[in-house]
């Protein structure tokens, strides 16, 4: 079984590991939703009470999917979802966090999960257009109404983070955090730790570079984000960044666990406030992930995965120019 950690500090607990659902409904080719509650049910037996969706996830299938698997358990599973998108005919179409938006996305995601109250909600990127302080006190009284349990914020900035917990505490920030993406370490990490507010790390796992099975943008099919979405993949980037995909498979096989258990087992190791969610929709791939949390690093392998994956080693941006657009500075 999973141990477990106290993400953020209003008293939220969870295992240390959780599950990132976004791959079983949504950026990543055709769904199989029945090999994805096959997977749901196997986190589940292994400890994993942890699953983090959003309404743009399908958009809306996500959640959907969730609401079968929580049936009978849910006063087991910590369930995260996300407002802060205007969806319209399926698309996305810009930021969203009016109040009133809220509001209304938590009624709608309330329905598709078939519960009465969201453990933790999140702000899924920030609006400029609403101050975060307007976003931070709806959803204080979403929580005072107890239909949320916990607030969140994902990809803030440290300016927003204090802003924001200000008005209302926040407990967790989801962010791109792994050996490949390490930018937050600068101003973010510590103000998180300064506030006493947990991490959540998406996309651990490099979107999937860093399990050993590494492909240029051009191999993933039609439909799968990672195509045209992630500079890292591409061109001379891709070349960059597999040598050093290279170096953690021969540091894997020192530490006696494939690539993906390293890359977890450091991120767990960088603080008892850290909860990573890698995605994953097979039982194969879960069960490999989860097992890093028994994973132990000795110091000196730690420290050798911190000098190959030094902030700024990774080859290209992490988001298209498009994409940066929405990212809180």
């Amino acid at each position: 079984m999973l141990p477990r950690r106290m993400l953020g500090s209003q008293g939220l607990e969870v295992s240390a590991l959780g599950l990132g659902c976004m791959g079983m409904s949504f950026a990543y080719g055709p769904a199989d939703d029945a090999e994805s509650l096959s997977t749901l049910d196997r986190a589940f037996d292994l400890g994993c009470d942890f699953y983090d969706t959003a309404e743009v996830y399908g958009p809306f299938k996500n959640e959907e999917l969730l609401s079968q698997f929580i049936k009978g358990r849910r006063d087991r599973v910590v369930i995260a979802t996300k407002f802060g998108f205007r969806i319209n005919d399926g698309k996305i179409s810009g930021t969203d966090s009016r109040p009133s938006h809220i509001r209304d996305v938590v009624e709608a995601s309330l329905q598709r999960l078939d519960t009465d109250y969201i453990d933790l909600l999140y702000q899924h990127r920030v609006d400029p257009t609403v101050p975060i302080e307007d976003v931070a006190g709806t959803v204080g009284d979403l929580i005072n109404a107890g239909k949320v349990r916990y607030f969140g914020l994902s990809e803030a900035s440290a300016r927003t983070i204090r802003r924001a917990h200000a008005v209302h505490p926040v407990t967790a920030l989801q962010s791109e955090y792994s050996l490949w993406e390490r930018d937050i370490e600068a101003e973010i990490l510590p103000c998180l730790r300064e506030l006493g507010i947990g991490l959540v790390p998406f996309a651990p796992l490099g979107r999937g570079f860093l399990t050993n099975s590494a492909r240029r943008a051009e191999e993933f099919p039609e439909g799968d984000s990672r195509r045209t979405s992630d500079p890292r993949l591409q061109g001379d980037n891709f070349d960059t960044n597999l040598r050093l995909v290279d170096l953690l498979n021969d540091l894997a096989k020192e530490a006696g666990g494939t690539p993906a258990q390293l890359a977890l087992a450091w991120a767990l190791a960088q603080g008892r406030d850290i909860v990573p969610i890698p995605g994953t929709r097979r039982v194969r791939n879960l069960e490999q992930n989860l097992a890093a949390a028994t994973l132990e690093l000795p110091g000196s392998l730690l420290a050798r995965l911190d000098k190959v994956f030094a902030p700024g080693a990774t080859a290209g941006p992490r988001y298209t120019a498009a994409m940066e657009q929405m990212v809180d500075r």
